[in-house]
């Protein structure tokens, strides 16, 4: 009687960890289509978790001197001079009130809010920062003209960060 508790014990355990590995499988390509670092599923006294690590690299990869530096080299004329002056005179300068991204159109494909030249009214929508889902819009605090663009289309920004420089 025992032999037959222990093959009773042993064929759903088996059958469980074959069931179990194939769930397995397909929640960590849900992980990964998803995004999500973690993921649990509870069936009756089974339960699952499923989580992954997100490693540092990809983020450094997004990080602005990261992006900066590469295409430096390449594009040196036209970005270094660009850089620079907003840098050495920031007076004017819109900083984002929080962190998220920032977007220069109202939506994807339209016409950019602002451009290098242009004059804007106090009030005057300069850009959008993204954060937590919600489209914040960035105004400007004074009427004057776009000096400088620091930031680029979709990129992320912090907080206090330099966005646009009016005179």
């Amino acid at each position: 009687m025992a032999q037959n508790r222990g093959a009773n014990n042993e064929a759903p355990a088996t059958k469980a960890m074959a069931v179990d590995s194939a769930l397995v499988r397909e929640l960590a390509e849900l992980l990964a289509e998803t995004g999500l670092s973690e993921i649990e599923v509870e069936d009756g006294a089974r339960k699952i978790r499923v989580a992954r690590t997100l490693t540092a690299a990809p983020v450094a990869a997004v990080a602005a001197p990261m992006a900066v530096a590469a295409p430096a080299p390449v594009a040196a004329p036209a970005t270094a001079p660009a850089a620079a002056a907003p840098a050495a005179d920031l007076a004017g300068a819109v900083r984002s009130p929080m962190v998220g991204t920032a977007y220069l159109a109202p939506e994807p494909g339209a016409a950019d809010f602002i451009s290098v030249g242009k004059t804007v009214k106090a009030g005057e929508t300069l850009l959008i920062v993204e954060a937590m889902k919600v489209m914040n819009a960035i105004t400007a605090p004074t009427a004057g003209t776009v000096k400088a663009i620091l930031v680029e289309n979709a990129q992320p920004v912090e907080y206090d960060q330099p966005l646009v420089v009016i005179g």
